[in-house]
């Protein structure tokens, strides 16, 4: 169709008089309708423009590290507990298993200390299985009551339950940072690309930061504390346990600004 266009001020002055007096040229369209037909349009509108948004792709990112920080914490401070409560019980098996989520599963599978002699060969390897039983035969620890094992069992299946669920939340982190920022996830890992991205915002705000300000990302209030006191500034940042930081010089190590 040769139908020539027009785009200029004049038309966008005669659409916005159409829309201002839209109910006085369709006398036929009641009020109600009207309304909510601008009230769908408004609804349409912002369902576009937040799922084109590139701002948000990276929120679930931002959230699932933050939440994988939480449960860290919450694990680390259940594990303490269980050590503290069994502790009573079996002292020395805490220093004979030292991984925490394997001390909580031999835990729970032993209960009493009487009963060390249950199959921990998926466990732990055979000469930590024979310590255990050694150790529970001279123990020094009180007796406690079943009552006492029920409830550091259930302690310990909590911590098992949120492991599973941290474990669960991290592939989901790995493979949203392959997705979402894979040169970052090359260079720095995920965790560390996924908490420079939650330090920053967004990724587009980590992007545009000059490398002054990454710099010192995670040692914000060290920084200034520096500067305030005449120290010398900090050099453990957030992004100096990242992978590529083992191949710098060693001359390069402390970071200044």
């Amino acid at each position: 169709m040769s139908i020539p266009t027009v785009s200029d001020s004049l038309v966008q002055n005669l659409m916005r008089g159409i829309r201002a007096h839209l109910d006085s040229l369709l006398p036929i369209v009641e009020d109600g309708h009207m309304m909510r037909m601008r009230l769908g349009l408004a609804h349409s509108l912002d369902r576009y423009k937040l799922k084109c948004n590139p701002d948000k792709i990276d929120t679930m990112i931002v959230q699932a590290v933050g939440l994988m920080d939480e449960l860290d914490k919450e694990i680390n401070n259940y594990i303490m507990r269980t050590k503290e409560m069994y502790g009573w019980h079996f002292p020395e098996l805490s220093k004979i298993v030292l991984d925490n989520i394997t001390y909580v599963k031999v835990v729970k599978r032993i209960g009493h200390r009487v009963n060390s002699n249950v199959d921990l060969s998926d466990l732990v390897p055979d000469e930590l299985a024979s310590q255990i039983r050694e150790a529970s035969i001279v123990s020094l620890g009180t007796e406690v009551i079943d009552e006492d094992i029920t409830m550091i069992n259930e302690l310990c299946d909590q911590v098992l339950e949120a492991s599973s669920s941290r474990t669960q939340l991290h592939d989901y982190l790995v493979k949203r940072m392959i997705a979402v920022a894979p040169n970052l996830t090359a260079l720095v890992g995920e965790l560390l690309g996924a908490r420079l991205i939650a330090r920053a915002g967004t990724l587009v705000n980590l992007a545009k930061h000059p490398a002054s300000t990454v710099q010192i990302l995670g040692a914000e209030k060290a920084l200034f504390r520096a500067l305030k006191t005449r120290h010398n500034t900090p050099n453990q940042i957030i992004h100096s346990r990242a992978k590529c930081h083992e191949c710098w010089p060693q001359k390069h190590h402390s970071l200044h600004v």
